[in-house]
């Protein structure tokens, strides 16, 4: 087995107390002394820090990049206007999802953001395809997230601007030039901000210094992204699983599909933009069990109790701190996939009732 790698922050994790796993190749933090369950509440209560410097961080350059990447996603990277940011997803020829990404416009380049477990081959991919793909390697990545993310930022960065969701900026501080967006994953409020490697210690100790701000670690991360029905990439989504199976249908702009201005010229187009007009067989969709245990990853999904042969499968399942109960995201038949919809979980051999239900499981707060 391979030694695994350390973010810049591995050292203050360890002086934090926290509890470290690997995770995507990385040595990562999964708590904190203040547990799993009061960090998830801090971060909805006030604000979170998470070191997520184990995602890639990638410039595009060149004249035609925009249009090199659209040729690669299903969104429209040409419209994107400067100091903004969207969610993407690499396709395959099949229609499926190599990887999710964000990708900003920063004027004479585009910066990507892409998941850690998939960064190697996702660049190679980009490689393949185009030149002036630059891979950032001497700088860490945070996210702030909660209600009094705006506040601690400020704090810290008196020359932060202000902001909308999906906004970005370059920002200059103490710490250097950073890199910063109104986004995250929580679907909180809050912001991702890269930082110089030399002083992303420094900053990270200045934000948990203050009052509003705690560590946080993979396990809330999680809890904190399921209740706000947002995908974790090879558990809700992978190579095999299209957008529009993956109910993603919200982030293929008009202008990629069919009778828009540049419809279609992407990874899997004919299938994609099939399901798009004409359906699919499957959809995620959010289950609420009726008890209080959750459902987890491979649980099967069946239409009643007696049924023979089940109709879905579970992705995701946690218990929800904020939600203050278990929920699951899981595809099932499209048949079954209407919200309210009773259906029954195999539960070590038992079927146990649970519910369609419209996702995010919690209201996001994003700054609109």
């Amino acid at each position: 087995m391979s030694e695994l790698l350390r973010t810049p922050l591995y050292d203050l994790h360890v002086e934090l107390g926290a509890k470290m796993v690997p995770f995507a190749g990385y040595d990562m933090p999964v708590q904190y002394p203040l547990g799993v369950m009061k960090e998830h509440l801090h971060c909805r209560a006030a604000a979170g820090l998470f070191d997520v410097s184990h995602m890639g961080q990638v410039i595009l350059r060149g004249a035609d990049a925009a249009e090199k990447l659209e040729a690669l996603i299903p969104q429209n990277v040409l419209g994107l206007a400067e100091g903004r940011q969207r969610y993407g997803f690499f396709t395959n020829e099949q229609g499926g999802i190599l990887d999710d990404l964000m990708f900003a416009n920063r004027g004479d380049h585009l910066l990507l953001v892409v998941n850690a477990a998939n960064k190697a081959a996702d660049i190679a991919h980009l490689k393949a395809h185009m030149d002036g793909v630059e891979e950032i390697t001497d700088r860490a990545l945070l996210a702030l997230q909660g209600p009094a993310s705006e506040e601690a930022l400020k704090s810290v960065v008196p020359a932060l601007p202000d902001m909308k969701f999906m906004d970005v900026a370059l920002v200059d501080s103490a710490f250097g030039e950073l890199w910063v967006s109104r986004s995250g994953y929580t679907g909180e409020d809050g912001y991702e901000v890269s930082v110089p490697e030399a002083t992303a210690t420094d900053f990270a100790k200045a934000l948990i210094a203050l009052e509003a701000v705690e560590p946080i670690g993979l396990g809330a991360r999680d809890s904190l992204r399921l209740e706000a029905g947002l995908c974790l990439h090879g558990n809700d989504i992978d190579p095999k699983t299209t957008p529009v199976e993956g109910n993603l249908i919200w982030a293929i702009q008009k202008s990629r599909r069919t009778g828009g201005d540049r419809a279609g010229g992407f990874p899997g187009a004919e299938v994609i933009l099939d399901q798009l007009d004409n359906g699919a067989s499957k959809k995620r969709v959010g289950l609420q069990p009726e008890g209080r245990a959750p459902m987890r990853a491979h649980t099967m999904i069946y239409a009643s109790e007696e049924a023979a042969d089940p109709i879905g499968e579970v992705t995701s399942g946690a218990f929800g701190p904020t939600l203050n109960a278990p929920m699951s995201m899981a595809y099932v038949t499209t048949e079954f996939a209407a919200s309210g919809t009773r259906l029954f979980g195999d539960v070590r051999g038992k079927r146990m009732p649970v519910q369609v239900v419209d996702l995010p499981f919690v209201p996001n707060n994003f700054k609109r």
